[in-house]
């Protein structure tokens, strides 16, 4: 899952930027607003984490562009401002959750991981399909019950395709979900890692859909 960071506090965003990746997810780390609104009109992100104080442009008018533009990424506003009525403002204004800061990293994770069920239309935390099952919260995968042993970078493109049976995504946005603007992008790492997952889950699990891209079947 690929994540954009709008922070201007280098601290906060060093530490914040440490934690995702240390959680596998692909992250931007933007410091102003204007980068931010750069950002989410040239790139497609799953989700985003907001502060509000930025440089250059605030947050919330960041956050009104998007919603004007009908994007529905979901927005985790994390911000020290902290009135009952600044935290309307940014809930009024497209914000789907809201965390203080200083905040709790393992809270922050988890209000990401809500975001993202509520995101593919998702109640529970583990996610089962076709005798394999997912949970994002620990990264534990088993086929039929038996526990399989994912790279980072094969969870990455499991998690995607398995949170949405029948929806295609193209190579092109599995990568978005694999790396972040700095990293360097091998030409055929989703076919590497699709090999890998067919090879561990079954030759079944992951389709290809010809010149389009890669699924999981819903039946």
């Amino acid at each position: 899952m690929r994540l954009l960071l709008v922070e201007d506090d280098t601290m906060i965003g060093e530490a914040v930027l440490d934690l995702l990746r240390a959680e596998h997810y692909a992250v931007d780390w933007v410091k102003d607003g204007e980068m931010a609104d750069t950002a989410l009109r040239t790139q497609t992100y799953d989700l985003v984490l907001l502060d509000l104080g930025l440089p250059r442009r605030d947050g919330l008018a960041v956050l009104r562009d998007l919603r004007t533009r009908k994007e529905r990424i979901p927005v985790l506003i994390a911000t020290a401002r902290d009135s009952i009525q600044q935290r309307i403002e940014g809930l009024d204004a497209g914000a789907d959750d809201y965390v203080l800061k200083p905040y709790d990293l393992d809270e922050l994770l988890a209000r990401i991981r809500a975001l993202m069920r509520r995101a593919a239309g998702r109640a529970e935390p583990v996610y089962e399909h076709k005798g394999v099952s997912i949970n994002p919260a620990t990264r534990e995968v088993a086929v039929r019950g038996e526990p399989v042993v994912l790279s980072a970078r094969e969870w990455a493109v499991l998690e995607p395709l398995l949170a949405r049976p029948g929806l295609v995504l193209s190579r092109t946005q599995l990568e978005e979900k694999l790396y972040g603007w700095k990293d360097e992008i091998s030409s055929n790492a989703v076919e590497v890692y699709i090999h890998g997952l067919r090879r561990k889950l079954g030759t079944e699990m992951i389709q290809n859909v010809r010149g389009v891209g890669y699924m999981v079947p819903k039946v």
